[in-house]
């Protein structure tokens, strides 16, 4: 079991792409159980970095995640990741994702929701504007919701302090 310093520290601004992101799990629940969702957050616009979905909450949920966010991001400097106490952060196996990409794994205290309040204040958002307003019956239902929702919030929806949506405020600083 890995743990790892509270780096991030509730500092939520970053100066730069790339430079700060933030990890989480949720759940939605649906008529056939349980869907888990993991985002990766990019601190400096706020945009959705990658997302995975999954019937269970894994190590491997969150690895994906992390290899679709690598992926598709050009990471140049010192990228931190910060992450709450969730088994799945504190395996064997993030550790070693972490150091194979050369991440800083970031930690939230046991039992402090606020060290990661932009992930959490995401999840509750895309709950009450989305997830609350309907009955989803099935596992592709929920993914489809997710999809639609998360374009909707990196490309549409406007962030109060920029202005702008995510994403244009990132096209603005590439």
């Amino acid at each position: 079991m890995h743990r790892y310093s509270n780096l991030l520290n509730r500092n939520f601004k970053s100066a730069r792409i790339n430079q700060k992101w933030v990890t989480d799990i949720s759940y939605i629940r649906i008529t056939q159980g349980f869907l888990y969702l993991s985002v990766i957050i990019d601190l400096f616009d706020n945009s959705i970095v990658a997302y995975k979905t999954s019937q269970q909450q894994t190590v491997n949920l969150v690895l994906n995640t992390l290899r679709s966010a690598m992926e598709k991001e050009k990471v140049a400097g010192e990228l931190q990741l910060h992450s709450d106490q969730g088994f799945q952060y504190t395996s064997g196996a993030y550790f070693t994702l972490t150091k194979e990409y050369g991440i800083t794994p970031s930690m939230s205290r046991l039992g402090n929701p606020y060290d990661n309040a932009l992930a959490e204040s995401f999840f509750s958002m895309f709950k009450a504007e989305c997830v609350s307003r309907q009955k989803i019956n099935t596992f592709k239902e929920a993914e489809q919701l997710i999809d639609d929702y998360i374009h909707f919030y990196n490309f549409e929806r406007f962030q109060l302090k920029y202005r702008l949506t995510p994403l244009e405020k990132r096209s603005q600083t590439v």
